[in-house]
């Protein structure tokens, strides 16, 4: 089944050190393609001018928390919205400081690109591997790595190879399967909207020409049907007096009218009799698409089941290992009772065990140390009350994670990837 690029939605999140110029960058992104509300622009511009900037200090536009502005620092996720003819775009823009990885996993966890943002002057650095690390172990298909500053090298052709040359030495590590690298100067605007005449030798496309041609069709997965119900529609109207619809968004894969389906954990089959967007009646669905569904037999589902392909299964598991992020301020308390949340599917879990936590900086394990901070990435076995229908992360994303919530606090303390 082909999906059309075109249109797509592309979410894509920002990493790099403090000061690498992610918030310029993303300024000049909007502000270049013209995705900027004239009021935004006239706030901006008086910002700017009151600070004594000359002209408009472009990473304004994403840096909305007033500690943010006083600091010039980004220390919350901000998330921003454009459009081209060809693309929509969610950006998430996320801090560089290594106490806020949590807001990268948070802003990186969607995404279908990362934008990596590296220094010309100082090259790849330990920031650098960090998010790269994030990236590739949350499993971004495509990574762009974006030569910054470019002006303050003299655009050299020799200086952005040898930081093309660092970068491959070490992201041959990581599970990214898409690099691109490209030379920019988000403050002059060189290769982001507008080619540079500054980089005659730099025969790749601009930075927005990238994200509005990638190929993201294939980053769904099309193959493992999973559909979470997350509710119920009984519309008691003339209309639909005897409709029993099961509502939610598809995970994965492409349903059918006709198709043969199990529902999880029951373990009932069914045969699908009609699927809807809206009020309109369609013969297919696939992911990411909101539907509801019918079957033909009258089945006692509720929200938390799922509804797959009867020959292609996820595996029910009460237990199970995740690379956990710890997001909370208060550290994991050994075999706490937390809520754990699957998809649409929620039950009581424990941390069972720490089998081995990760330094971000040298990738190495840390064995022998269970205690998880905030910040902390750890490989840990999870048991949970009920068994959950869960696949391995790098084949599912939707049905390969998981959060964990304070019952008493109701707060998310951990994000997770089911290994």
């Amino acid at each position: 089944m082909e999906i059309n690029d075109n249109n797509q939605l592309l979410r894509f999140t920002t990493a790099g050190s403090v000061d690498d110029g992610k918030s310029t960058l993303i300024g000049r992104l909007l502000y270049d393609s013209k995705s900027i509300f004239e009021d935004q622009l006239e706030s901006v511009t008086a910002t700017s001018s009151k600070k004594g900037h000359e002209g408009v200090d472009l990473a304004l536009f994403t840096d909305g928390l007033k500690d943010e502005r006083e600091q010039g620092i980004t220390i919350d996720v901000a998330y921003r919205y454009f459009t081209t003819p060809k693309r929509k775009f969610i950006i998430a823009d996320t801090p560089g400081h290594i106490q806020y990885t949590r807001n990268m996993v948070t802003g990186a966890s969607t995404a279908n690109a990362a934008l990596v943002l590296v220094d010309a002057r100082h090259g790849v650095i330990e920031q650098t591997k960090r998010h790269s690390f994030i990236a590739s172990l949350l499993n971004i298909p495509h990574l762009i790595v974006c030569v910054n500053k470019m002006d303050l090298v003299d655009f050299s052709e020799d200086r952005f190879n040898e930081i093309t040359r660092e970068f491959e030495q070490f992201s041959s590590k990581l599970l990214v399967k898409d690099i691109r690298f490209i030379p920019i100067s988000a403050l002059l605007g060189d290769n982001v909207v507008n080619r540079s005449e500054n980089t005659s030798w730099y025969d790749g496309g601009t930075l927005l020409n990238i994200l509005e041609t990638l190929h993201i069709s294939s980053d769904i997965n099309k193959i493992d049907a999973r559909f979470p119900v997350q509710t119920v529609l009984r519309p008691q109207s003339e209309k639909y007096r005897d409709y029993r619809g099961y509502a939610g968004r598809i995970a994965s894969g492409i349903y059918r009218i006709g198709d043969e389906v199990s529902v999880l954990p029951s373990g009932f089959n069914s045969k699908i009799k009609s699927i809807n967007t809206g009020e309109i009646e369609i013969e297919e669905a696939f992911a990411p698409m909101s539907i509801s569904m019918t079957l033909e037999d009258d089945i006692d589902i509720s929200r938390g089941n799922m509804i797959v392909k009867k020959n292609n299964q996820p595996e029910p598991s009460q237990e199970f290992d995740v690379m956990l992020c710890w997001l909370n301020n208060e550290s994991a308390k050994p075999r706490a009772k937390y809520i754990i949340q699957h998809t649409s599917n929620e039950e009581r879990a424990m941390i069972k065990e720490v089998v081995y936590k990760i330094d971000i900086n040298s990738y190495e394990r840390q064995k022998g140390n269970s205690t998880l901070e905030m910040n902390d990435i750890a490989r840990v076995k999870i048991r949970s009350t009920h068994r959950l229908m869960i696949d391995a992360y790098r084949d599912n994303r939707n049905t390969g994670s998981i959060i964990l919530i304070d019952e008493n606090t109701n707060e998310t303390v951990a994000a997770g990837m089911i290994v």
